[in-house]
């Protein structure tokens, strides 16, 4: 777990430390005095939840504090749907790729927690973004969700490489607490 000193805080806050102090001491900002000294500790979650609340940009925090969701799509519905149930205030970072190319480039540069890739772009295309990032080393970790067409064709593909599958169309609800809990499970969102 970390943890975050006085003065740490009052760097990311850009404040003085005895400004950190006294929300400390009133409570505002929760944490703990280390045993037989006056120095205190603030828990990251705690700090995090305390810049949200009061509305405090998170700075370096905030590739640990938010799931970053990348969408490959060009369905704009299907897109902002999935928006609206992953907004910025409940902790999602959202970022759209068009194509295979644009995915690759926005993965480089976002480093998304996950990937969901709808297969109506195409789907050897989908396939073969899904290969490209489980090939990459960075990505290894990265949640991959793909969004299969109900046309009634059957997709017959190697589904070790994608976490998680839905069928469209799909409740986007259903999907968001989804990516709640399976991002959730790698970071301690708050």
């Amino acid at each position: 777990m970390k943890v975050f000193t006085t003065g740490q805080v009052a760097k990311i806050c850009k404040v003085a430390p005895r400004t950190v102090s006294k929300w400390f001491d009133s409570g505002r900002l929760k944490g703990y005095r280390i045993p037989g000294s006056q120095d205190r500790r603030i828990p990251r979650e705690y700090l995090i939840k305390f810049l949200k609340e009061h509305g405090m940009p998170l700075g370096d925090l905030e590739d640990e504090a938010m799931a970053k969701v990348l969408i490959v799509a060009q369905d704009q519905v299907l897109v902002e749907n999935l928006r609206r149930e992953l907004p910025l205030e409940k902790a999602f970072k959202v970022c759209v790729a068009a194509s295979g190319f644009e995915a690759g480039i926005q993965a480089e540069g976002f480093h998304p927690d996950c990937i969901i890739v709808d297969f109506s772009i195409g789907r050897i295309e989908a396939l073969q973004i899904c290969q490209n990032l489980r090939r990459n080393p960075d990505f290894s970790e990265t949640i991959l969700i793909a969004l299969l067409p109900d046309d009634g064709s059957s997709m017959s593909f190697d589904r070790s490489t994608i976490n998680e599958t839905f069928k469209k169309p799909f409740d986007a609800a259903l999907l968001a607490e989804r990516l709640r809990t399976l991002i959730g499970a790698k970071k301690e969102l708050v």
